[in-house]
């Protein structure tokens, strides 16, 4: 095994382990502090709305602002 396989295997280690712990961090901020989280949430699913629409959006194609002829049929997909 040659130095650049054992560092690769040694970074893939550490990227495990540090995932399992940040999800055992997470899981214990959520479960002491649902109480708090709780009356919020129907707020924060609301503030989700508008960062969905504005970050996905984008794939549609909707986004263009060249002109278009008049002649042309509106439609959202192109006909190939």
């Amino acid at each position: 095994m040659n130095e650049q396989e054992t560092h690769s295997s040694k970074v893939k280690k550490h990227n495990f382990a540090m995932w399992i712990f940040m999800s055992f961090i997470a899981y214990l901020l959520i479960a002491e502090h649902w109480a708090h989280i709780v009356p919020y949430l129907p707020y924060l699913i609301l503030l989700l709305c508008p960062f969905m629409h504005f970050f996905m959006h984008g794939g549609h194609g909707h986004g263009s602002h060249e002109e278009h002829d008049p002649d042309e049929k509106h439609s959202h997909h192109e006909e190939k």
